[in-house]
């Protein structure tokens, strides 16, 4: 009998289509390689060169390279070549990126992690190994690996500051109406909406060209970030309010990660959790080489009291403790850190 319906053949078409697409996916399944098969290690990040996040990720496939198994190899793509951090971590999850390098958006993946983003939290980062080792591996990682995500080491952003095209940032005041771009972070934003600026999430990838037209008026960064995104070149003032220090995690897929040979993985972990001294040693000689070069720029720095800004975001504070489980118990055990 001859089909001739059009519904009928639409339908025949789409399930023709349906099974042609099943049997592709089969196919290239079975072609790709399984977990421990030899090949390229990709480590996404979106750090410029010569940022932190560049020399971080390079450092670590050296060394991890110096050791692993023949056919195996750290790659870094940085840059956001492989994404920005959003893309990243769909892909950690795929499985079609084995590195990552989330900082400020992980509290966007779990809200515990949103404790990096109380202002003036982490004193130094010495203060950061000591909430390294009491809050983030028995209390935040065990967390982020039930949402897809598996902590192997814990690296640096930095203390971030503010840069704009208005004026020196002396106090919040300052602040108001200032168009300043902010990571997606969900408590970044109601830091910079408590101290009265007009905050714009955006991608890395994209402040540079949001500066040089005007779309936003500053945003704030760690003076790495600032520099290996040439930043200076758009802006006219530096303020340095170290208002938060944010932590880098470098984050596998759980599933992809058990799957490596036991002495693959052995050597990534020891190495990535080596790399933390060199990452340390490296932002803080960065801190204190960059800020002499940006001020060669030509960019006006100024040092703000920070009081005032702590004191205009205490609701901030407020609000993880009391919406966020377990916010208050985090909030402490991080400010006692290493006292003991």
């Amino acid at each position: 009998m001859t089909v001739n319906e059009p519904g009928m053949s639409r339908t025949l078409g789409a399930r023709s289509l349906g099974a042609a697409l099943v049997g592709l996916a089969l196919t290239l399944g079975a072609c790709s390689p399984d977990a421990t098969t030899p090949r390229e290690l990709k480590f996404g990040h979106v750090g410029e060169p010569g940022s932190l996040f560049a020399l971080s990720a390079d450092e670590f496939a050296r060394r991890a390279n110096e050791r692993l198994p023949e056919g195996w190899e750290v790659v870094p793509y940085g840059s956001s070549q492989l994404g920005g951090d959003e893309l990243l971590l769909q892909k950690i999850k795929l499985g079609t990126v084995d590195f990552a390098l989330p900082s400020t958006i992980m509290s966007s993946q779990v809200d515990q992690f949103g404790l990096f983003e109380m202002p003036y939290l982490v004193e130094d980062r010495a203060h950061m190994r000591a909430i390294e080792r009491d809050v983030v591996w028995p209390r935040l990682a065990p967390l982020a690996e039930a949402a897809g995500y598996r902590i192997v080491a814990v690296w640096e952003n930095g203390f971030r500051h503010v840069t704009n095209n208005r004026q020196p940032i002396e106090s919040p005041e300052d602040l108001s109406g200032i168009k300043l771009r902010t990571p997606s972070g969900v408590w970044r934003l109601k830091l910079f909406q408590a101290l009265g600026a007009n905050p714009t999430p955006m991608a890395l990838s994209e402040v540079f060209i949001g500066l040089q037209t005007g779309v936003i008026d500053g945003q704030e960064n760690p003076l790495a970030q600032i520099w290996g995104s040439k930043l200076y070149e758009v802006q006219d003032f530096l303020s340095l309010t170290s208002h938060v220090y944010t932590p880098a995690y470098v984050v596998v897929s759980p599933s992809r990660w058990d799957g490596l040979p036991d002495d693959v993985r052995a050597i990534l972990e020891e190495e990535a959790r080596g790399t933390q001294a060199y990452v340390h040693e490296t932002a803080a000689r960065l801190d204190s080489e960059l800020l002499d070069r940006i001020r060669g720029e030509g960019v006006e720095v100024n040092d703000p009291a920070r009081a005032a800004f702590l004191g205009a975001s205490v609701s901030l504070y407020q609000e993880f403790e009391s919406t966020v489980e377990g916010g208050a118990e985090l909030v402490e055990r991080a400010s006692v850190a290493g006292s003991n």
